[in-house]
């Protein structure tokens, strides 16, 4: 049974960058074909896709906020990292990681396709 755990700091002051990392258990992050993905929610809203880095390493992030995120992995500690740069209040928000197989689909936001899920971070963004 794969399991995820979110961790980082849960307060960020404004304009800092923001690193959470997913640590994976009971599965690699490298095997084929599964897509590693960071989502949050800020308080009161919906879930709002962030993006994923791939079993091979790739890449991909939503257009809005592309300019300030990048994610990386450490295969050997099995774990993979968001970082948020210039973060603002607007970012405050549960994070979560989460797993789907074979891609996000053209639609990243269709949460059924996700099978595993950390079980979430708060991070609160205030000076």
């Amino acid at each position: 049974q794969v399991q995820l755990q979110e961790s980082g700091p849960g307060l960020v002051k404004p304009s800092q960058a923001l690193s959470l990392t997913c640590t994976v258990s009971g599965g690699s992050i490298t095997t084929n074909f599964y897509f590693w993905s960071w989502i949050r929610q800020p308080p009161g809203k919906g879930l709002e896709w962030i993006g994923y880095i791939d079993y091979s390493g790739s890449t991909y992030y939503s257009p809005s906020l592309k300019s300030r995120t990048s994610i990386s992995r450490d295969t050997a500690k099995n774990q993979f990292t968001l970082h948020l740069s210039s973060v603002t209040p607007e970012d405050t928000a549960v994070y979560y990681c989460a797993r789907s197989e074979d891609g996000v689909g053209p639609d990243p936001t269709m949460w059924a396709q996700y099978d595993n899920w950390g079980q979430g971070t708060q991070v609160t963004v205030s000076s």
